[in-house]
């Protein structure tokens, strides 16, 4: 039996609505209420109405993470995880519609929106897969390979009770999973000067590294102004990091980012200096995507010290936040070590950047489900800034990629939807997307 992709559609964005209608505010703290169980008690019920099993598994009291698995029809192949997370950012600013609402407004440039927390992030890609997996069920559709639906909890404050828990906790769930498909790529983005469309493929994320930075020096009062100053040799090392830049370092995603988009503009994207930083600012928001992976970066977010203006504090701490590419794993502490100089401690923490093959069977088999629906449309690795939670799933061997498709207007930024007042999806994106994700369930 063949796919019935309009009941597919409207099951689609049905699904995104009731989802996004669940509030899953995750603010970092370990009771934030009962959404997230919820959520995934949902998804378990409409999967169960199409005859699929799941387990549900509540780490701690409301944060609900659902796992099913759908068998394929080659046994020897290795399963492919399909993981979104089910929890939300905290919304801020004035918002043009109810955020927990799931409106569908018109607009005059890209048709039926819908509005909500979570359209894009992730709540979106979530109702996707759920409606993809029951269309296959009612076609009778087998996949190729075992399909490892996933839908965490935590993800926004790094999948404490999510999926890193699952990986510690119950590896079972993922038994021969060799790769895997979440956040954050899989959007169109335009191509300038062509009539084309991108859709970009997370190939690789960043690592991140926190390094809390420790001067100390002679408190005393401050009408006796001391020469080892804590504040000041704080301050210089906080300066000093603020204005290094690291080298341009060209990673297989980066690289495979920059050939792409040289090919298809003719461009010449092959330097490392001001002519690579000129031809970037010609691609627009898109050349910002492609500069955040070209550098390791270290960015000093905090600053604390003393408690009152007449009092020289002993002690002077600040913060910063790495971001560091495949294969420059310790390069960066160094780097910053060295520039603080002696006098500053530096304590860190770390998650490791990961990557994936940029030219694995997946991969072309990704590019096949686009081009099917989108014959001008190109798949594009490169490499997320940011971090999901493929991380936590590399730690199990699998290799993740961001592939969440969506074709939206060329005007239309998808990626600036990301925790944003008025986040919001066309419908007809959704729809897409639909379409596509079955078609990898079928093939990948």
């Amino acid at each position: 039996m063949s796919i019935d992709h309009a009941l597919l559609e409207e099951e689609t964005i049905d699904l995104v609505r009731d989802l996004i209608r669940i509030e899953t505010v995750n603010t970092g703290d370990a009771e934030i209420g009962d959404g997230e169980a919820r959520a995934a008690r949902y998804v378990a019920t409409r999967l169960a109405e199409a005859g699929i099993g799941s387990e549900y598994v509540e780490p701690a009291p409301g944060r609900g993470n659902l796992v099913a698995r759908i068998p394929g029809s080659d046994p020897s192949a290795g399963a492919l995880v399909v993981h979104a997370h089910l929890d939300v950012v905290p919304v801020d600013g004035a918002w043009t519609v109810p955020p927990f609402a799931a409106e569908v407004l018109d607009d005059r440039r890209h048709g039926e929106v819908l509005y909500g927390r979570g359209a894009v992030d992730m709540k979106g890609f979530a109702g996707t897969v759920v409606a993809a997996a029951r269309a296959l069920r009612r076609a009778r559709v087998v996949p190729r390979r075992d399909l490892v639906l996933a839908f965490f909890a935590d993800e926004e404050a790094g999948g404490t009770w999510g999926a890193q828990w699952l990986v510690e906790h119950r590896r079972d769930l993922f038994d021969g999973a060799t790769e895997a498909i979440g956040e954050v790529g899989g959007f169109s983005v335009p191509v300038a000067g062509v009539a084309r469309r991108a859709y970009l493929l997370a190939t690789a994320e960043k690592g991140v590294g926190w390094g809390i930075l420790r001067a100390r020096g002679t408190a005393g009062h401050a009408s006796r102004p001391t020469r080892d100053s804590a504040v000041a040799r704080i301050a210089r090392a906080v300066a000093a990091v603020h204005d290094h830049e690291f080298p341009v370092r060209r990673t297989e995603a980066t690289a495979a980012f920059l050939a792409a988009f040289g090919e298809l503009t003719g461009r010449d994207l092959t330097g490392d200096g001001a002519g690579l930083d000129r031809e970037l600012d010609r691609l627009g928001f898109v050349g910002e995507i492609a500069r955040a992976g070209l550098r390791n970066t270290a960015t000093p977010t905090v600053l604390s010290a003393g408690r009152k203006a007449n009092v020289i504090p002993g002690e002077a701490l600040a913060e910063i936040d790495t971001r560091i590419l495949p294969g420059c794993e310790g390069e960066v502490e160094r780097e910053v070590e060295r520039l603080v100089g002696d006098g500053v401690e530096v304590e860190w923490r770390s998650m490791p950047p990961i990557a994936a093959p940029a030219g694995a069977p997946l991969v072309e088999a990704l590019r096949a489900a686009v081009a099917a629906d989108d014959p001008d449309g190109v798949v594009v690795p490169y490499l997320l800034p940011a971090s999901t939670d493929n991380k936590n799933l590399a730690r199990l061997g699998i290799a993740g990629y961001g592939f969440a498709p969506l074709r939206v207007p060329d005007d239309f930024d998808a990626f600036g939807m990301f925790h944003a007042v008025d986040e919001r999806v066309p419908l007809s994106a959704l729809r897409f997307g639909a379409r596509v994700t079955a078609r990898i369930f079928r093939t990948a």
